[in-house]
Protein backbone atom coordinates (compact mmCIF):
# COMPACT_ATOMS: atom_id res chain seq x y z
CA UNK A 1 0.00 0.00 0.00
CA UNK A 2 1.35 3.60 -0.84
CA UNK A 3 1.57 6.07 1.28
CA UNK A 4 -1.85 7.82 -0.11
CA UNK A 5 -3.44 5.06 0.44
CA UNK A 6 -2.30 4.50 4.38
CA UNK A 7 -3.20 7.76 4.84
CA UNK A 8 -6.81 7.77 4.10
CA UNK A 9 -7.08 3.97 6.15
CA UNK A 10 -5.50 5.70 9.44
CA UNK A 11 -7.47 9.18 9.21
CA UNK A 12 -10.88 7.63 8.43
CA UNK A 13 -13.69 9.77 9.67
CA UNK A 14 -14.70 9.38 12.91
CA UNK A 15 -18.30 10.98 14.85
CA UNK A 16 -16.69 14.08 16.83
CA UNK A 17 -17.32 13.75 20.80
CA UNK A 18 -19.57 16.22 22.35
CA UNK A 19 -17.48 16.86 25.07
CA UNK A 20 -13.44 16.34 26.04
CA UNK A 21 -10.97 17.46 28.29
CA UNK A 22 -9.13 18.67 24.77
CA UNK A 23 -10.08 19.88 21.44
CA UNK A 24 -7.17 19.71 18.93
CA UNK A 25 -8.22 21.75 15.83
CA UNK A 26 -5.74 20.45 12.81
CA UNK A 27 -4.47 17.48 11.80
CA UNK A 28 -1.20 18.17 10.37
CA UNK A 29 2.08 16.98 11.86
CA UNK A 30 1.29 19.82 14.87
CA UNK A 31 -1.93 18.52 16.13
CA UNK A 32 -0.72 14.68 15.36
CA UNK A 33 2.46 15.24 17.81
CA UNK A 34 0.30 17.15 19.97
CA UNK A 35 -2.85 14.95 20.33
CA UNK A 36 -0.39 12.02 21.02
CA UNK A 37 1.56 13.77 23.96
CA UNK A 38 -1.59 14.64 25.70
CA UNK A 39 -2.69 10.46 24.80
CA UNK A 40 0.48 9.66 26.22
CA UNK A 41 -0.61 12.10 29.61
CA UNK A 42 -3.52 10.33 30.03
CA UNK A 43 -5.87 13.25 28.71
CA UNK A 44 -9.46 12.27 26.76
CA UNK A 45 -8.50 14.32 23.64
CA UNK A 46 -10.22 14.48 20.03
CA UNK A 47 -8.66 16.03 16.56
CA UNK A 48 -10.93 18.01 14.33
CA UNK A 49 -9.69 18.44 10.62
CA UNK A 50 -11.25 20.53 7.89
CA UNK A 51 -9.69 18.65 4.88
CA UNK A 52 -11.90 15.88 4.58
CA UNK A 53 -8.59 13.10 3.82
CA UNK A 54 -5.19 13.12 4.62
CA UNK A 55 -2.97 15.66 3.17
CA UNK A 56 -1.15 14.25 0.10
CA UNK A 57 1.05 16.80 -1.51
CA UNK A 58 3.98 17.68 1.03
CA UNK A 59 4.79 21.91 1.25
CA UNK A 60 7.65 20.55 3.98
CA UNK A 61 10.45 18.04 3.31
CA UNK A 62 12.76 18.02 6.43
CA UNK A 63 12.77 16.79 9.80
CA UNK A 64 16.12 18.48 11.84
CA UNK A 65 18.29 16.88 14.55
CA UNK A 66 16.41 18.29 17.29
CA UNK A 67 12.41 16.66 15.48
CA UNK A 68 14.41 13.43 15.31
CA UNK A 69 15.49 13.57 18.86
CA UNK A 70 12.23 14.35 20.00
CA UNK A 71 10.82 10.72 17.86
CA UNK A 72 13.80 8.98 19.60
CA UNK A 73 12.89 10.05 22.80
CA UNK A 74 9.51 8.52 21.97
CA UNK A 75 10.83 5.49 20.59
CA UNK A 76 9.43 6.01 17.21
CA UNK A 77 12.53 7.38 15.57
CA UNK A 78 13.32 4.07 13.41
CA UNK A 79 10.04 4.34 11.45
CA UNK A 80 10.80 7.60 10.35
CA UNK A 81 14.93 6.37 9.54
CA UNK A 82 12.90 3.50 7.65
CA UNK A 83 11.13 6.01 4.98
CA UNK A 84 13.77 9.49 4.82
CA UNK A 85 17.03 9.74 3.30
CA UNK A 86 19.67 11.79 6.04
CA UNK A 87 21.39 15.00 4.63
CA UNK A 88 24.22 15.87 6.69
CA UNK A 89 24.85 18.86 5.69
CA UNK A 90 22.24 21.84 5.08
CA UNK A 91 22.06 25.28 3.89
CA UNK A 92 21.62 29.29 5.32
CA UNK A 93 20.08 31.49 2.71
CA UNK A 94 21.62 28.95 -0.24
CA UNK A 95 25.33 30.22 0.79
CA UNK A 96 27.76 27.99 -1.03
CA UNK A 97 29.17 27.00 2.45
CA UNK A 98 27.06 24.56 3.69
CA UNK A 99 26.07 23.89 7.81
CA UNK A 100 27.52 20.68 9.00
CA UNK A 101 25.54 18.94 11.65
CA UNK A 102 27.77 15.83 11.58
CA UNK A 103 29.87 18.34 14.71
CA UNK A 104 26.85 19.08 16.93
CA UNK A 105 26.50 17.40 19.91
CA UNK A 106 24.29 14.98 18.89
CA UNK A 107 23.24 11.62 17.64
CA UNK A 108 21.76 13.01 14.75
CA UNK A 109 23.61 15.18 12.86
CA UNK A 110 21.72 15.20 9.80
CA UNK A 111 18.48 16.53 8.26
CA UNK A 112 16.10 13.79 7.40
CA UNK A 113 14.37 14.25 3.74
CA UNK A 114 10.98 12.89 4.29
CA UNK A 115 8.19 14.18 2.71
CA UNK A 116 5.22 15.91 4.86
CA UNK A 117 2.37 13.77 3.73
CA UNK A 118 4.50 10.63 5.25
CA UNK A 119 5.74 12.61 8.16
CA UNK A 120 1.79 12.98 9.04
CA UNK A 121 1.05 9.20 7.98
CA UNK A 122 3.64 8.13 10.90
CA UNK A 123 2.18 10.68 13.33
CA UNK A 124 -1.20 9.37 12.44
CA UNK A 125 -0.53 5.72 13.21
CA UNK A 126 1.09 7.04 16.35
CA UNK A 127 -2.51 8.98 17.40
CA UNK A 128 -4.24 6.14 16.16
CA UNK A 129 -2.17 3.61 18.19
CA UNK A 130 -2.75 5.94 21.76
CA UNK A 131 -6.71 5.80 20.61
CA UNK A 132 -7.02 9.13 19.74
CA UNK A 133 -10.22 9.86 17.31
CA UNK A 134 -9.83 12.23 14.51
CA UNK A 135 -12.38 14.02 13.21
CA UNK A 136 -12.64 14.68 9.19
CA UNK A 137 -14.56 17.09 7.42
CA UNK A 138 -15.39 19.31 10.58
CA UNK A 139 -14.04 23.55 10.71
CA UNK A 140 -14.41 25.76 13.19
CA UNK A 141 -16.60 28.41 13.12
CA UNK A 142 -16.79 30.20 16.43
CA UNK A 143 -15.80 29.27 20.22
CA UNK A 144 -16.99 30.67 23.58
CA UNK A 145 -15.04 30.72 26.86
CA UNK A 146 -16.44 30.51 30.85
CA UNK A 147 -16.04 33.46 32.58
CA UNK A 148 -13.16 31.60 35.08
CA UNK A 149 -10.67 31.89 32.22
CA UNK A 150 -8.23 28.83 32.59
CA UNK A 151 -9.98 27.38 36.10
CA UNK A 152 -6.71 27.24 38.20
CA UNK A 153 -4.23 24.62 38.89
CA UNK A 154 -6.09 22.00 40.63
CA UNK A 155 -5.70 20.72 43.72
CA UNK A 156 -2.15 19.38 43.33
CA UNK A 157 -2.95 15.49 44.60
CA UNK A 158 -4.05 13.93 40.70
CA UNK A 159 -7.42 14.75 40.38
CA UNK A 160 -8.87 16.62 37.64
CA UNK A 161 -8.48 20.66 37.66
CA UNK A 162 -11.11 23.03 38.64
CA UNK A 163 -14.48 22.71 36.12
CA UNK A 164 -14.58 25.20 33.39
CA UNK A 165 -13.75 25.35 29.48
CA UNK A 166 -14.58 26.10 26.42
CA UNK A 167 -17.57 26.05 23.45
CA UNK A 168 -16.72 25.42 20.18
CA UNK A 169 -19.08 25.42 17.34
CA UNK A 170 -17.88 22.99 14.68
CA UNK A 171 -19.55 22.46 11.14
CA UNK A 172 -20.06 18.89 9.70
CA UNK A 173 -19.32 17.01 6.82
CA UNK A 174 -22.89 17.32 6.43
CA UNK A 175 -23.30 21.17 6.95
CA UNK A 176 -24.68 20.89 10.07
CA UNK A 177 -23.49 22.71 13.26
CA UNK A 178 -22.92 21.46 16.26
CA UNK A 179 -21.30 22.16 20.09
CA UNK A 180 -18.37 21.14 21.38
CA UNK A 181 -17.52 21.33 24.75
CA UNK A 182 -13.74 21.18 25.98
CA UNK A 183 -11.83 21.60 28.52
CA UNK A 184 -8.87 23.61 26.27
CA UNK A 185 -8.41 24.32 22.73
CA UNK A 186 -4.96 24.05 20.87
CA UNK A 187 -5.24 25.83 17.55
CA UNK A 188 -3.12 24.19 14.88
CA UNK A 189 -4.90 25.14 12.20
CA UNK A 190 -2.46 26.97 10.14
CA UNK A 191 -1.92 30.52 9.56
CA UNK A 192 -5.31 31.05 8.62
CA UNK A 193 -6.05 29.75 11.80
CA UNK A 194 -9.91 29.79 12.77
CA UNK A 195 -9.38 29.20 16.16
CA UNK A 196 -6.89 32.16 16.80
CA UNK A 197 -9.03 34.30 15.06
CA UNK A 198 -12.29 33.24 17.14
CA UNK A 199 -10.14 33.68 20.42
CA UNK A 200 -9.05 37.18 19.60
CA UNK A 201 -5.39 36.92 19.51
CA UNK A 202 -3.58 39.44 17.50
CA UNK A 203 -0.71 37.92 14.66
CA UNK A 204 0.92 41.14 14.27
CA UNK A 205 3.68 40.94 11.33
CA UNK A 206 4.27 41.93 7.63
CA UNK A 207 2.50 41.52 4.77
CA UNK A 208 3.47 39.03 1.49
CA UNK A 209 5.97 41.01 -0.33
CA UNK A 210 8.51 38.14 -2.25
CA UNK A 211 7.16 34.29 -3.57
CA UNK A 212 8.09 31.95 -5.08
CA UNK A 213 6.88 28.61 -6.89
CA UNK A 214 7.77 24.96 -6.15
CA UNK A 215 6.87 21.86 -8.72
CA UNK A 216 6.36 18.22 -8.23
CA UNK A 217 6.25 16.34 -11.61
CA UNK A 218 6.77 12.99 -12.68
CA UNK A 219 8.62 13.65 -15.82
CA UNK A 220 11.85 15.83 -15.53
CA UNK A 221 15.17 15.53 -18.13
CA UNK A 222 17.99 14.26 -15.40
CA UNK A 223 20.63 15.52 -17.56
CA UNK A 224 19.30 19.12 -16.96
CA UNK A 225 18.85 19.24 -13.15
CA UNK A 226 22.68 19.74 -12.37
CA UNK A 227 22.42 22.94 -14.43
CA UNK A 228 19.09 24.47 -12.55
CA UNK A 229 21.03 23.75 -9.21
CA UNK A 230 23.65 25.77 -10.36
CA UNK A 231 20.81 28.55 -11.16
CA UNK A 232 20.03 28.32 -7.30
CA UNK A 233 16.96 26.20 -8.30
CA UNK A 234 16.06 23.35 -5.34
CA UNK A 235 15.82 19.95 -6.91
CA UNK A 236 14.59 16.97 -4.62
CA UNK A 237 13.36 13.84 -5.14
CA UNK A 238 9.94 12.55 -3.43
CA UNK A 239 9.45 9.21 -1.86
CA UNK A 240 7.07 7.22 -3.35
CA UNK A 241 6.00 3.69 -3.04
CA UNK A 242 9.62 2.37 -4.49
CA UNK A 243 11.33 4.61 -2.88
CA UNK A 244 13.21 7.62 -3.54
CA UNK A 245 13.52 8.71 -7.41
CA UNK A 246 14.93 11.19 -9.24
CA UNK A 247 13.90 11.86 -13.25
CA UNK A 248 12.64 8.13 -13.04
CA UNK A 249 9.39 7.04 -14.36
CA UNK A 250 6.87 6.89 -11.62
CA UNK A 251 8.92 8.95 -9.60
CA UNK A 252 8.01 12.70 -8.12
CA UNK A 253 11.00 15.35 -8.58
CA UNK A 254 10.38 18.64 -6.89
CA UNK A 255 11.77 21.97 -8.68
CA UNK A 256 11.33 25.27 -6.04
CA UNK A 257 12.88 28.82 -7.44
CA UNK A 258 11.98 32.11 -7.37
CA UNK A 259 11.61 34.25 -11.18
CA UNK A 260 12.80 37.90 -10.77
CA UNK A 261 10.13 38.59 -13.45
CA UNK A 262 7.46 36.69 -11.26
CA UNK A 263 8.75 37.51 -7.46
CA UNK A 264 5.90 39.96 -7.23
CA UNK A 265 3.03 37.83 -8.01
CA UNK A 266 0.61 37.03 -5.14
CA UNK A 267 0.99 34.17 -3.83
CA UNK A 268 -3.02 33.11 -3.85
CA UNK A 269 -2.63 33.71 -8.13
CA UNK A 270 -3.04 30.61 -9.30
CA UNK A 271 0.22 28.89 -10.81
CA UNK A 272 0.22 27.12 -14.36
CA UNK A 273 2.26 24.13 -15.92
CA UNK A 274 3.36 26.78 -18.96
CA UNK A 275 4.19 29.63 -16.15
CA UNK A 276 6.63 27.19 -14.23
CA UNK A 277 8.22 26.44 -17.37
CA UNK A 278 8.91 29.68 -18.73
CA UNK A 279 10.11 30.91 -15.35
CA UNK A 280 12.80 27.50 -15.35
CA UNK A 281 13.64 29.18 -18.62
CA UNK A 282 14.36 32.35 -17.54
CA UNK A 283 15.82 31.45 -14.59
CA UNK A 284 18.19 28.33 -15.92
CA UNK A 285 17.76 28.36 -19.58
CA UNK A 286 15.96 25.42 -19.69
CA UNK A 287 12.71 23.90 -18.69
CA UNK A 288 14.20 20.39 -17.47
CA UNK A 289 12.00 18.93 -19.81
CA UNK A 290 9.60 18.91 -16.84
CA UNK A 291 5.59 17.32 -17.68
CA UNK A 292 3.17 15.44 -15.64
CA UNK A 293 2.71 18.27 -12.65
CA UNK A 294 1.36 16.52 -9.88
CA UNK A 295 0.86 19.73 -7.81
CA UNK A 296 1.74 23.56 -8.40
CA UNK A 297 1.85 26.30 -5.59
CA UNK A 298 3.27 29.75 -4.95
CA UNK A 299 4.38 30.47 -1.75
CA UNK A 300 5.13 34.11 -0.13
CA UNK A 301 7.35 35.69 3.01
CA UNK A 302 4.24 36.74 4.65
CA UNK A 303 5.75 36.74 8.53
CA UNK A 304 3.82 36.60 11.27
CA UNK A 305 3.68 35.92 15.17
CA UNK A 306 0.85 35.31 17.48
CA UNK A 307 1.06 38.59 20.09
CA UNK A 308 0.01 35.43 22.79
CA UNK A 309 0.44 31.47 22.33
CA UNK A 310 -2.28 31.41 25.02
CA UNK A 311 -5.79 33.44 26.37
CA UNK A 312 -7.25 31.67 28.70
CA UNK A 313 -8.34 28.03 27.86
CA UNK A 314 -7.19 28.86 24.21
CA UNK A 315 -3.73 27.99 22.90
CA UNK A 316 -1.87 28.05 19.94
CA UNK A 317 0.67 26.04 17.97
CA UNK A 318 2.76 25.36 14.68
CA UNK A 319 1.77 27.50 11.63
CA UNK A 320 -1.64 29.17 14.11
CA UNK A 321 1.39 30.66 16.00
CA UNK A 322 4.09 31.40 13.56
CA UNK A 323 4.70 31.70 9.64
CA UNK A 324 6.90 32.51 7.45
CA UNK A 325 9.09 32.02 4.70
CA UNK A 326 9.22 28.31 4.01
CA UNK A 327 13.56 28.63 3.82
CA UNK A 328 15.76 26.24 5.43
CA UNK A 329 12.61 24.11 6.05
CA UNK A 330 12.07 25.25 9.72
CA UNK A 331 8.31 25.80 9.89
CA UNK A 332 7.37 22.17 10.66
CA UNK A 333 10.39 21.02 12.88
CA UNK A 334 9.34 24.54 15.04
CA UNK A 335 5.99 23.44 15.37
CA UNK A 336 6.96 19.76 16.37
CA UNK A 337 8.77 21.53 19.33
CA UNK A 338 5.56 23.48 20.19
CA UNK A 339 3.78 20.22 20.72
CA UNK A 340 6.40 18.39 22.40
CA UNK A 341 6.96 22.00 25.04
CA UNK A 342 2.56 22.12 25.09
CA UNK A 343 2.02 18.32 25.54
CA UNK A 344 2.60 17.55 29.25
CA UNK A 345 2.42 20.85 30.36
CA UNK A 346 -1.44 20.85 29.56
CA UNK A 347 -1.73 17.64 30.40
CA UNK A 348 -0.28 18.03 34.30
CA UNK A 349 -3.12 20.91 34.18
CA UNK A 350 -5.88 18.42 33.01
CA UNK A 351 -5.55 16.23 36.01
CA UNK A 352 -4.61 18.34 38.44
CA UNK A 353 -1.24 18.40 39.22
CA UNK A 354 0.39 20.91 37.28
CA UNK A 355 2.45 23.56 39.68
CA UNK A 356 1.11 27.36 39.48
CA UNK A 357 2.54 29.21 35.98
CA UNK A 358 3.61 25.46 34.67
CA UNK A 359 1.11 26.11 31.55
CA UNK A 360 2.15 29.44 31.11
CA UNK A 361 5.45 28.95 30.69
CA UNK A 362 4.20 27.36 27.44
CA UNK A 363 4.38 31.06 25.86
CA UNK A 364 6.98 31.91 28.04
CA UNK A 365 9.51 29.56 26.28
CA UNK A 366 8.22 28.87 22.96
CA UNK A 367 7.48 32.58 21.91
CA UNK A 368 10.80 33.57 21.96
CA UNK A 369 11.78 30.38 19.87
CA UNK A 370 8.94 31.52 17.13
CA UNK A 371 10.48 35.29 17.47
CA UNK A 372 13.97 34.08 16.75
CA UNK A 373 12.69 31.41 13.95
CA UNK A 374 10.90 34.26 12.50
CA UNK A 375 13.71 36.63 12.25
CA UNK A 376 16.41 33.83 11.22
CA UNK A 377 14.19 33.44 7.90
CA UNK A 378 13.92 36.91 7.45
CA UNK A 379 17.59 37.53 7.05
CA UNK A 380 18.06 34.58 5.15
CA UNK A 381 15.52 36.01 2.54
CA UNK A 382 16.45 38.96 2.14
CA UNK A 383 19.86 37.88 1.53
CA UNK A 384 18.03 35.79 -1.42
CA UNK A 385 16.13 38.77 -2.72
CA UNK A 386 18.86 41.44 -2.93
CA UNK A 387 20.58 39.20 -5.12
CA UNK A 388 17.64 39.41 -7.70
CA UNK A 389 17.03 43.12 -7.04
CA UNK A 390 19.60 44.79 -10.20
CA UNK A 391 20.43 48.02 -7.84
CA UNK A 392 21.78 45.35 -4.92
CA UNK A 393 23.19 42.49 -7.01
CA UNK A 394 26.65 43.93 -6.63
CA UNK A 395 26.92 44.37 -2.84
CA UNK A 396 24.56 41.57 -2.40
CA UNK A 397 27.20 39.50 -4.32
CA UNK A 398 29.62 40.67 -1.85
CA UNK A 399 28.19 40.43 1.14
CA UNK A 400 26.72 36.46 0.50
CA UNK A 401 30.30 35.98 -0.28
CA UNK A 402 31.78 37.61 3.01
CA UNK A 403 29.34 35.30 4.48
CA UNK A 404 30.03 32.19 2.70
CA UNK A 405 33.47 32.42 4.23
CA UNK A 406 32.72 33.22 8.10
CA UNK A 407 30.91 30.17 7.53
CA UNK A 408 33.81 28.24 7.21
CA UNK A 409 34.87 29.17 10.43
CA UNK A 410 34.09 26.31 12.56
CA UNK A 411 32.87 28.09 15.48
CA UNK A 412 30.44 30.31 13.55
CA UNK A 413 29.31 27.27 11.50
CA UNK A 414 28.46 25.39 14.80
CA UNK A 415 26.73 28.06 15.85
CA UNK A 416 24.89 29.06 13.03
CA UNK A 417 23.85 24.96 12.93
CA UNK A 418 22.73 25.00 15.70
CA UNK A 419 20.09 27.70 15.54
CA UNK A 420 18.60 25.80 12.75
CA UNK A 421 18.83 22.94 13.84
CA UNK A 422 17.13 23.70 17.40
CA UNK A 423 19.59 21.85 18.84
CA UNK A 424 20.64 24.98 20.62
CA UNK A 425 16.97 25.85 22.13
CA UNK A 426 17.54 26.19 26.05
CA UNK A 427 14.67 28.00 28.13
CA UNK A 428 15.60 30.56 30.63
CA UNK A 429 15.75 29.20 34.63
CA UNK A 430 13.21 29.83 36.91
CA UNK A 431 15.38 30.20 39.76
CA UNK A 432 18.20 33.22 40.44
CA UNK A 433 20.17 29.90 41.72
CA UNK A 434 19.70 27.80 38.74
CA UNK A 435 22.62 25.17 37.49
CA UNK A 436 23.82 26.07 33.88
CA UNK A 437 22.60 22.73 32.30
CA UNK A 438 18.89 23.87 33.61
CA UNK A 439 16.78 24.73 30.31
CA UNK A 440 19.02 23.00 27.98
CA UNK A 441 18.15 19.55 26.31
CA UNK A 442 19.16 16.63 27.55
CA UNK A 443 22.41 15.17 25.92
CA UNK A 444 21.51 11.49 24.73
CA UNK A 445 24.36 10.16 26.95
CA UNK A 446 24.65 6.64 27.33
CA UNK A 447 24.64 5.08 30.79
CA UNK A 448 24.01 1.80 33.16
CA UNK A 449 21.16 2.41 35.70
CA UNK A 450 20.17 0.26 38.50
CA UNK A 451 16.94 -1.40 37.69
CA UNK A 452 16.37 0.19 33.78
CA UNK A 453 17.70 -1.40 30.75
CA UNK A 454 17.74 1.73 29.00
CA UNK A 455 21.41 2.44 27.65
CA UNK A 456 20.63 6.00 26.20
CA UNK A 457 19.75 8.87 28.25
CA UNK A 458 16.89 9.39 25.72
CA UNK A 459 15.87 5.26 26.02
CA UNK A 460 14.42 6.94 29.38
CA UNK A 461 12.11 8.85 28.02
CA UNK A 462 9.34 7.51 25.48
CA UNK A 463 6.67 7.03 28.72
CA UNK A 464 6.56 10.97 28.75
CA UNK A 465 7.13 11.39 32.32
CA UNK A 466 10.00 13.02 34.12
CA UNK A 467 13.01 11.30 34.85
CA UNK A 468 14.91 11.79 38.03
CA UNK A 469 18.88 10.54 37.19
CA UNK A 470 20.87 10.34 40.78
CA UNK A 471 24.58 10.22 39.46
CA UNK A 472 25.73 9.91 43.40
CA UNK A 473 24.09 7.19 44.70
CA UNK A 474 21.65 8.20 47.49
CA UNK A 475 20.34 4.73 48.57
CA UNK A 476 16.97 6.47 50.22
CA UNK A 477 16.10 7.76 46.45
CA UNK A 478 13.29 5.73 45.92
CA UNK A 479 12.05 6.18 49.30
CA UNK A 480 12.06 9.77 49.16
CA UNK A 481 11.12 10.45 45.44
CA UNK A 482 7.95 7.54 44.89
CA UNK A 483 5.50 7.64 47.58
CA UNK A 484 4.50 11.43 46.62
CA UNK A 485 5.83 11.74 42.73
CA UNK A 486 5.88 8.03 42.13
CA UNK A 487 3.05 8.70 39.06
CA UNK A 488 4.92 11.59 37.33
CA UNK A 489 8.36 10.50 37.90
CA UNK A 490 10.41 7.32 37.39
CA UNK A 491 13.44 7.71 39.44
CA UNK A 492 17.07 5.89 38.78
CA UNK A 493 20.45 5.29 40.45
CA UNK A 494 23.18 5.73 37.46
CA UNK A 495 25.64 3.51 38.02
CA UNK A 496 27.78 4.68 34.65
CA UNK A 497 27.92 7.39 31.95
CA UNK A 498 30.03 8.82 29.35
CA UNK A 499 31.92 11.71 30.47
CA UNK A 500 30.77 15.01 29.65
CA UNK A 501 32.50 18.78 30.78
CA UNK A 502 29.45 19.99 31.25
CA UNK A 503 28.52 17.19 33.60
CA UNK A 504 31.48 17.23 35.82
CA UNK A 505 30.27 17.58 39.50
CA UNK A 506 26.65 16.87 38.96
CA UNK A 507 25.37 14.97 41.41
CA UNK A 508 21.59 14.66 40.27
CA UNK A 509 19.57 15.77 36.66
CA UNK A 510 15.63 16.33 36.61
CA UNK A 511 14.95 15.63 33.06
CA UNK A 512 11.51 17.12 32.03
CA UNK A 513 9.31 14.84 29.98
CA UNK A 514 9.84 16.95 26.84
CA UNK A 515 13.60 16.04 27.12
CA UNK A 516 15.32 19.26 28.34
CA UNK A 517 16.97 19.63 32.16
CA UNK A 518 14.12 21.01 34.65
CA UNK A 519 16.99 21.12 37.29
CA UNK A 520 20.67 19.88 38.34
CA UNK A 521 22.19 19.97 41.44
CA UNK A 522 26.51 19.62 41.81
CA UNK A 523 25.79 20.05 46.11
CA UNK A 524 27.68 17.48 47.47
CA UNK A 525 26.22 16.94 50.98
CA UNK A 526 23.06 14.86 51.06
CA UNK A 527 20.83 16.14 53.27
CA UNK A 528 21.28 19.25 51.34
CA UNK A 529 20.75 17.87 48.27
CA UNK A 530 17.70 16.07 48.84
CA UNK A 531 16.08 19.42 50.35
CA UNK A 532 16.85 20.75 46.81
CA UNK A 533 15.47 17.84 44.82
CA UNK A 534 12.30 18.03 47.31
CA UNK A 535 12.02 21.98 46.27
CA UNK A 536 12.33 20.87 42.26
CA UNK A 537 10.13 18.28 42.54
CA UNK A 538 7.34 20.48 43.75
CA UNK A 539 8.15 23.04 41.45
CA UNK A 540 7.84 21.05 38.79
CA UNK A 541 6.19 17.79 38.78
CA UNK A 542 3.38 19.19 41.34
CA UNK A 543 2.75 18.88 45.38
CA UNK A 544 3.44 15.57 45.88
CA UNK A 545 0.35 12.96 46.86
CA UNK A 546 -0.15 12.45 50.43
CA UNK A 547 -0.82 8.89 51.81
Amino acid sequence: MDAEGENQEVDAATEVADEVDVLVVGAGPTGLMLAAELALGGVRVQIVERRTAAQRDSRALTLHPRSIELMDQRGLVERFLAHGRAVPEWHFAGLDTRLDFRALDTRHGYTLFLAQARTEQLLAERARALDVPVGRGYEVVGLRQDADGDGGCGDGRGGRAAAGGVEVDVRGPGGGLRAVRARYVVGCDGGRSAVRRAAGIAFPGTDETLTGVLGDFAVVDPAALDRARAHGVLVAPLETADGPAEGRAGGLTRLVLIDPKRMRTPSAEPLTPDEFRRSLLAVCGTDCGVAQPRWLSRFGNATRLAARYRAGRVLLAGDAAHIHFPAAGQGLNTGLQDAMNLGWKLAAEINGWAPPGLLDSYHAERHPVGRAVTENIEVQTLLMELTLLPPYQRPAAALRTLLTELLGIEEVNRRLAGRISALDTAYPPTTADADPLAGRRMPDIALTAADSAAIRAHELLPPGRFVLLDLAGDEQLRQTVTPGWGPRVTALTVTRHDHRADLDGVRELLIRPDGHIAWATRTPALPDRRTERHRALTDWAGTPAQG
